[in-house]
């Protein structure tokens, strides 16, 4: 059996090839920034982000060197016509044909041009397996991240869940599958983040399904359930992270370490007034509060002074 590491001692990556990172459900680019801050070399290979805002942001974060007008040779309805079926403007529902007609030239190239700069496909549920351009893996280390949407699961949410065919936005997780499945090459290493409820008893028979289509395809799986507050950052924050290597590998989760910092270690001791709360928008989300635990939600505005992890 051989052995595959991410962390190892001062090596944060322990492998031969070129890698070329798939973040699907992209956002801004957490799993590109993680890789950058380990030091890890890779390729911007492809992206799926359909929020016009995460567009944006991909862009100014991790393509701000490219001002390459990509839209220069085509006219204002083609630009148009091609973002159809690519894009949200709220984050849930696709943008309208009609939405889109009436964004401003300007608007419709900046998006377009930010796609192209980050090489973003664009929604999940329009991409192909060809889009995602995965070939020569015996020249390069494919890695795919999906973290998928974590509505329907979470503890604010409204428990939908991410059974296959539910059209729930956790649901979605079951385009990965149809993309893996329409793959000739498939990427070696997978990477998925979300919250603890995705193992949780509403969804475990999911998760279950997953991971033994994963198996079918040839993907060894190890996930674990892992709080920020564990690994150095003053945040309790719980995730669970599932690696899926292809092929004969086995996969060592990194050990965890002390939490020397607390919260107001990070925290500014001098911030102008304009950035306190005033009294009506605190009223205002202890009203929420309120509200949302009444539904049974884990939403909670619970202020604190900073000595002790969040």
């Amino acid at each position: 059996m051989n052995q595959i590491s991410f962390f190892d001692g001062t090596q944060p990556f322990r492998n031969n090839k070129p890698i070329r990172l798939i973040e699907l459900f992209a956002g801004y680019g957490s799993q590109a920034l993680a890789l950058k801050y380990l030091g890890v070399p890779f390729e911007h290979h492809r992206i799926s982000e359909w929020a016009t805002k995460s567009i944006q942001a991909y862009k100014d974060i991790h393509a701000t060197a490219d001002h390459t007008d990509y839209s220069e040779e085509l006219t204002v309805d083609e630009i148009k016509a091609w973002l159809v079926g690519k894009i949200s403007i709220d984050y849930n529902a696709p943008a309208t044909e009609e939405q889109i007609k009436r964004f401003s030239e300007k608007v419709a190239r900046s998006i377009y041009n930010n796609m192209r700069a980050t090489r973003n496909i664009g929604s999940i549920t329009q991409a192909t397996a060809s889009d995602l351009a995965i070939f020569d893996t015996d020249q390069f280390l494919y890695i795919m991240t999906y973290s998928f949407p974590c509505q329907d699961l979470s503890t604010a949410g409204n428990g939908a869940g991410m059974s296959k065919g539910s059209g729930t936005r956790s649901g979605l997780l079951w385009e990965v599958e149809r993309l893996l499945s329409e793959c000739h090459e498939l990427p070696q290493v997978l990477l998925m983040e979300n919250v603890p409820q995705v193992v949780g008893g509403g969804a475990i028979a999911d998760f279950v399904q997953w991971r033994e289509f994963l198996e079918r395809l040839g993907y060894k799986n190890y996930h674990r359930l892992m709080n920020a507050k564990d690994f150095g950052i003053p945040q309790n924050r719980n995730r669970c992270f599932m690696i899926s290597i292809l092929g004969d590998y086995y996969y060592t989760f990194p050990k965890t370490r002390e939490l020397k910092y607390l919260l107001k270690d990070f925290l500014d001791r001098h911030v102008d007034e304009k950035y306190y709360l005033t009294d009506a928008k605190i009223e205002m989300f202890e009203k929420h509060t309120a509200k949302q635990q009444a539904k049974g939600n884990g939403f909670k505005f619970d202020p604190t002074d900073g000595g002790g992890v969040r």
